[in-house]
């Protein structure tokens, strides 16, 4: 199975034979941030494709924000270069859920617990929180999600 990173690889090799200028430079910076949180600390480490992910989003997040303080300044070029980069690091990242699909999936989780004989409060919610997160991976708002367990186990 192909990892994210290999994915990125493989991108901007075809990125560079096609001459696709902004698709490669975004790219690169892409994999030398990753190389860079790989290699950056007291020990080596090898990103895995939720830590890229994370990773992933808060690049995307930073254009957008980028891009935003450029369109205040009247750069409206360099603004849309920076969505446009965006764009780019979206088509990476999986699909966004819908609240209902979070919902379902916090009510799935909360529904199997109780069916295992736990007996659920709030002070069980990190519990539910463990095991809602890894099915969400951050395709949803933590804060929402937060709330919908909050909500659920009340």
């Amino acid at each position: 199975m192909e990892t994210l990173k290999d994915r990125l690889r493989a991108d901007m090799t075809a990125h560079l034979k096609a001459g696709n200028k902004v698709e490669l430079t975004t790219v690169r910076n892409l994999l030398g941030e990753i190389n860079t949180r790989e290699k950056g600390g007291k020990t080596p480490l090898e990103l895995d494709d939720a830590a890229v992910i994370s990773l992933l989003q808060k690049e995307a997040a930073r254009r957008r924000e980028t891009a935003v303080t450029y369109t205040e300044a009247g750069q409206v070029e360099r603004a849309a270069a920076e969505e446009q980069e965006a764009a780019i690091i979206e088509a990476y990242l999986p699909a966004a859920l819908t609240e209902d699909e979070a919902k379902a999936i916090v009510a799935e989780v909360v529904a199997g617990l109780r069916a295992d004989g736990s007996e659920l409060g709030m002070r069980q919610m990190g519990t539910v929180m463990k095991q809602v997160t890894e099915k969400v991976a951050g395709r949803f708002d933590g804060k929402a999600v937060s709330n919908m367990v909050r909500a659920e186990l009340a």
